[in-house]
């Protein structure tokens, strides 16, 4: 059902109705642009603009559509321009002409602005219930291999010991900032344009405050152009999807590197893998490379609304149609990404062994040996080079440092005393460090408690807040 041509004298274009046609896309926006007119109905009943008797039959006819839609009963037909068209037509069947009537005081650009909030709404909160998850399993291996000592990296090359429960921690915490982003979003998109029209308010006697805490809104917009041009909350929900898309992506780069031959430290569980159609024996991690690639298609939808949004100039404009797909799609490629890296990280199991003979390879001790003559009050500088010095001996030599003699030691500087050997290991290295955040057993111990908490905290927060939007939805 068409919106809108009593000034036209000539129907759209075949070509016309079908670049501006959006309701192979926008249908699933429908659950919300239902809870939006039931809202919207209570006003104008409110407000006296429709008779109660009137207003009745409109709840009823829109609380079948709630049902017929969730069930598949009513859908789209192929002469539906947008979802909003769809559903007026499913009320004017149930109504006839009484089922325009809710149309008065809004217009589908704050309509489609509402609806867009609260779909991205429920979907994110959705998002940040999946990333706790994902987080508690990453929490409970870090956990396991809390006591695990692995050579730590910068530059891909061997760096200092560290344990590995400390390698795995640090992607819980990049996830709890992604949560925080989700907090933080929550909050400043918790402003309805519903109210807004099509740019300059109502003449009628609506209540938009009303109507945005029946939908569960903090506020309503307080300038009406801006209720209906705003897509920051789509702009900034891409990039949160892509910073979770880049956390997960590093995740991925780890896993198909410890499951390398070469590495050989992590065992990807067979129901997380797959195999190749011409090498038998081949066992790939696959959920890990395409968490990677997923990655870039979440930048795209990012960059794509950005460069659509950048140049759009007073209210709304027909540019805004844009912005549903990426997001649809960012939301929807991350449903099937999380549950897979999550089943992944609880399923892989890792080579202690392996992973402590490779410690202290590369001479991964070494500022071991500086910071033993800095403790000696030699200058961090000269501390430096001296330890520099012993990884030139050992590499002349095909040695490792705790083979070096006392002599060799004392030769390089004279502060090297057969103590330092009690600092060239493993052991005493990872005890050593102890600031917090820091890799010795003490520390993670308390990081990993401060995690527990923290997941324990944020996980309760965001099943509150689904709990709280159904409840709106199913009011």
């Amino acid at each position: 059902m068409a919106l809108w041509g009593g000034r036209f004298s000539d129907a759209p274009a075949d070509a016309v109705f079908a670049l501006s046609r959006s309701i192979h896309f926008d249908w699933r926006l429908a659950p919300y642009d239902l809870r939006s007119s039931l809202a919207h109905l209570e006003i104008l009943e409110s407000s006296g603009l429709l008779d109660k008797s009137v207003a009745s039959q409109i709840q009823r006819a829109l609380k079948e559509l709630v049902t017929e839609v969730a069930s598949g009963k009513f859908q789209p037909i192929a002469s539906d321009e947008d979802v909003h068209s769809a559903l007026e037509r499913g009320l004017t069947e149930k109504l006839g002409e009484t089922g325009g009537a809710l149309r008065a005081g809004r217009s589908r650009n704050d309509q489609v602005a509402t609806d867009l909030k609260l779909f991205a709404i429920d979907h994110m909160i959705t998002l940040a219930n999946s990333l706790t998850e994902l987080q508690s399993a990453l929490l409970n291996k870090a956990k396991e291999y809390a006591d695990a000592p692995a050579p730590g990296f910068t530059h891909m090359q061997h760096a200092q010991p560290i344990l590995f429960g400390h390698e795995i921690a640090k992607h819980v915490h990049a996830f709890s900032r992604d949560l925080d982003r989700i907090s933080d979003w929550l909050k400043r998109t918790s402003v309805s344009p519903l109210g807004s029209g099509a740019l300059a308010g109502s003449s009628l006697p609506l209540a938009p405050e009303k109507t945005a805490k029946s939908l569960g809104f903090a506020s309503n917009s307080a300038n009406s152009i801006d209720g209906v041009s705003d897509r920051d909350f789509v702009a900034e929900a891409l990039f949160i999807s892509s910073m979770i898309g880049i956390h997960l992506s590093r995740i991925g780069e780890e896993w198909c590197i410890w499951a390398t031959t070469e590495f050989a430290w992590a065992r990807v569980a067979d129901a997380y893998s797959t195999g190749s159609s011409i090498m038998p024996q081949k066992k790939n991690p696959d959920m890990a490379e395409l968490a990677r690639g997923k990655a870039g298609r979440l930048i795209g939808n990012l960059t794509g609304v950005l460069a659509m949004l950048k140049g759009l100039p007073f209210a709304y404009n027909r540019d805004l149609q844009e912005d549903k797909e990426p997001l649809f799609d960012s939301f929807d490629t991350l449903a099937l990404v999380l549950p897979a890296v999550t089943g992944m990280v609880a399923s892989t199991e890792f080579d202690r062994e392996k992973m402590l003979q490779a410690a202290p390879l590369g001479f991964s001790l070494a500022t071991e040996i500086a910071d033993f003559l800095v403790r000696a009050h030699v200058p961090f500088s000269i501390a430096h080079e001296s330890a520099g010095k012993c990884v030139a001996l050992c590499e002349r030599t095909s040695r490792q440092l705790h083979e070096l003699t006392d002599s060799e030691f004392a030769s390089i500087h004279p502060s090297l005393t057969s103590k330092v050997r009690d600092v060239l290991t493993v052991d005493g290295a990872l005890e050593s460090r102890t600031t917090r955040g820091g890799t010795a057993p003490s520390a993670l111990a308390t990081q990993l408690k401060e995690l527990s908490v923290e997941l324990s905290s944020k996980a309760k927060e965001f099943s509150s807040a689904q709990k709280a939007f159904h409840a709106m939805m199913g009011a």
